[in-house]
């Protein structure tokens, strides 16, 4: 009988590495991080592998691939505001810390920060990247009230169609996943938080 991890990092059991199948292994191997590690968000899929396989194939499409044209600090930044305003403490443990490492620069990364935290985009920012974090919070929280003038906003500020539909894919990649984390009660049990591990610790959500 295959064994299970019962309760270690989610509400569902999710199985022991020594244990994994052909297939399980095959996709643990593709979820692996630079530092060969599975996070939890990826390993909580090992009942069905197919479903990390799929996971793992958005999320390097939305954040990791070269012909995304939004600076991935800005990407990051955007899906630590969906992590705010989702209340996923998981996601913006390692989401945050990504965001500022990239930012290069720890005043800037503390005023965004505290910006995010706050739900008040307009402390820290201005102009395309405010219309962008605009549209995100509406998008993430009343995706029902969305209407093309929140896109028309977007695009007066000088975001380019693909940028839109770049960020749009970060705010929709970041609400699958809280749902993920969230409704099986994911927990950063064992991971390496962050994508670079040379990064900062990250900031903290207020449970």
């Amino acid at each position: 009988m295959t064994k299970t991890i019962p309760g270690k990092i989610a509400w569902i059991d999710t199985i022991a590495d020594e244990q994994a199948g052909p297939a399980l292994k095959r996709s643990l191997d593709n979820a692996r991080t630079p530092s060969g590690t599975v996070d939890n968000v990826m390993r909580v899929h090992s009942l069905r592998p197919h479903t990390m396989d799929g996971h793992v194939a958005l999320y390097r499409s939305v954040l990791h691939n070269d012909a995304n044209t939004l600076p991935p600090w800005l990407a990051e930044t955007i899906g630590s505001y969906v992590c705010v305003l989702n209340d996923c403490t998981y996601s913006y443990h390692n989401h945050w810390s990504n965001a500022r490492h990239l930012i290069e620069d720890e005043r800037r990364a503390l005023e965004i920060e505290k910006a995010l935290l706050a739900d008040d985009p307009e402390a820290a920012f201005s102009g395309a990247e405010l219309a962008m974090l605009r549209y995100t919070r509406k998008l993430t929280l009343r995706p029902g009230a969305m209407e093309a003038a929140d896109v028309a906003a977007m695009r007066n500020a000088g975001v380019s169609d693909s940028d839109i539909l770049e960020v749009n894919q970060v705010i929709s990649y970041f609400c699958y996943v809280h749902r993920l984390l969230n409704g099986l009660g994911v927990t950063t049990a064992g991971d390496v938080i962050g994508y670079y591990e040379q990064a900062p610790p990250s900031g903290e959500l207020d449970s």
